[in-house]
């Protein structure tokens, strides 16, 4: 493991500290679970973009989407707590 240092404004740093005692934790350990769960999420946003920009291409290439009113009922039966069958996507006119 090696040692990082950083520099945090006078005021953040008593602000870590409050919060780091409020959750029963050293200011060391808070700002490190604070630098994972940042890590992680930017980790899942990277993801989810990449998935979305493939989805999109797929779109563009095929030209196949699920309508709407398809969209909006299946999500609505899932909402319901149901288990219907997911929307085909179709190209227009299909």
């Amino acid at each position: 493991m090696t040692t990082t240092t950083i520099r945090i404004e006078d005021a953040l740093k008593a602000r870590v500290a409050a919060a780091a005692d409020r959750a029963g934790k050293s200011a060391h350990a808070f700002m490190l679970e604070a630098i994972a769960e940042t890590v992680a999420q930017s980790e899942l946003d990277d993801e989810f973009h990449r998935l979305a920009e493939e989805r999109w291409e797929k779109i563009l290439a095929t030209g196949e989407t699920v309508s709407w009113d398809n969209a909006k009922a299946w999500l609505e039966a899932r909402g319901a707590g149901g288990q219907p069958r997911r929307p085909m996507a179709r190209a227009p006119g299909r």
